[in-house]
């Protein structure tokens, strides 16, 4: 089991469940391979319906993206409400934005529900514009889901200053479904839920391999073999061979993210004031948030690689927020790493049923907190033969996946500087 690595959640967050390795040979009705949000939600969606399941994870449950994100609970997908429309229909789009855009309701819901102590906090999303051509589809959004009934608000360049305490913003969406929460304790949190409900989890046990047995399933582990009715496999940016070709179905983008120690007071407290999250419209993603510690915790894409590192290797980041708020330029940097999350072709999310009781999600594209908790409902239902509200579709393996480094390292370097252009 390869250790969590180091990061501000890593270094705050409750005590981790007791999640001994699997030994021996065990059956379940389902078995779950992965102990993110989606395999985690998932389990306690089905135990709370009284079907057995078991978790396992090469590492500890929120490990991988569960436990690195930037913490943001954000309603919605990639792409605004009007081109989900137009490329599903009224009625297989209309059904994916209502699960898409109340996914943060249900994650609070659910926190609440289990009484999981993870600093959730429902204080809205900023969709923040910095040109005023990102400004004009920002505005395009907001249209659209006041045409759908959201309660989504326009902040003109006055109101987006004073809601995100920030320089530069010419426009922001303020949507108050969205919000935050500590992201390990998150994950650590739905895996109580999930062993007290009645699942198992079992953290240091990756699946060594997959096959058909009868009319189930049989993973080989190092310590033994889970044999299950259905599987789900929930690895998302970190999906590996288990099942051919999956893996080449996503492209594993990194996010980088530094925090600093608690701001003071005075700066605190002109920075997002009313604690919402913020995400910028631009064509390269900068995420940021106060914490409940009142620490600064900003995202954006970085190195494509694995970065255990101290906070000045990403001083770039640390340079960003102190043009947005130069309020920072006091802070003490603590903090930084990176993660991987992953990202579709079509920047949509995907179910796929690999074969006759197999299914596995992919791709989050960034908003995996709230779509990766509700997913696992959605999962539950397709195993319990119920209605779901996604459709599922076949896994298409991406044209040249394995230069996807260069290509992400290519869209981001041409993203930047069409964001500088303000185009």
């Amino acid at each position: 089991m390869r250790t969590l690595p180091p990061s501000l959640y890593a270094a705050t967050a409750r005590p981790a469940p007791d999640t001994p390795p699997l030994a021996g040979d065990v059956r379940t009705e389902v078995a779950v391979v992965g102990a993110g949000f989606t395999g985690l939600s998932t389990a306690l969606h089905l135990a709370m319906r009284g079907v057995r399941a078991v978790v396992i994870d090469a590492n500890e449950p929120g490990w991988g993206a569960s436990g690195r994100n930037g913490g943001h609970v954000n309603p919605g997908l990639k792409e605004d409400p009007d081109a989900v429309l137009a490329r599903f229909g009224e009625g297989p789009g209309g059904r994916l934005l209502d699960f898409a855009y109340g996914a943060p309701g249900a994650t609070f819901d659910l926190i609440r529900q289990h009484q999981i102590q993870c600093d959730a906090r429902q204080g809205g999303t900023l969709r923040a514009a910095r040109t005023e051509a990102h400004a004009a589809g920002v505005r395009s959004a907001v249209a659209a889901c006041l045409a759908r009934g959201m309660p989504v608000r326009w902040l003109d360049a006055a109101a987006a200053a004073a809601a995100s305490g920030g320089e530069g913003y010419v426009g922001a969406m303020l949507d108050p479904r969205g919000g935050n929460l500590q992201p390990l304790d998150y994950a650590r949190g739905l895996a109580r839920a999930a062993m007290q409900a009645g699942a198992t989890v079992h953290g240091g046990t990756p699946a060594l391999s997959l096959e058909r047995a009868g009319q189930g399933w049989r993973l080989t582990t190092p310590g033994g073999v889970l044999s299950a009715d259905q599987v789900v496999l929930a690895t998302n940016g970190y999906t590996g061979d288990l099942w051919p070709g999956l893996r080449q179905t996503v492209v594993p983008v990194f996010s980088s993210i530094v925090a600093s120690a608690p701001l003071p007071e005075p700066v605190r407290a002109t920075i997002l004031p009313g604690r919402p999250v913020l995400w910028e419209n631009g064509r390269v993603t900068v995420y940021a948030r106060i914490d409940a510690g009142g620490r600064m915790v900003l995202g954006g894409r970085g190195p494509q690689r694995e970065l255990l590192a101290a906070p000045g290797a990403l001083r770039f980041l640390q340079r960003l927020g102190e043009q947005r708020w130069p309020g920072l330029r006091q802070a003490e940097w603590t903090h930084a790493w990176n993660g991987q999350l992953a990202v579709t072709a079509d920047h949509y999310p995907h179910v796929h049923q690999l074969a006759p009781g197999l299914l596995t999600y992919l791709g989050c594209n960034g908003r995996g907190v709230a779509l990766a908790t509700v997913m696992g409902g959605e999962l539950a239902r397709r195993l319990l033969a119920e209605d779901a509200a996604l459709p599922l579709s076949p896994p298409e393996p991406i044209r040249l996946h394995r230069f996807w480094r260069l290509g992400v390292a290519a869209a981001v370097a041409k993203g930047r500087a069409l964001d500088r252009m303000g185009l």
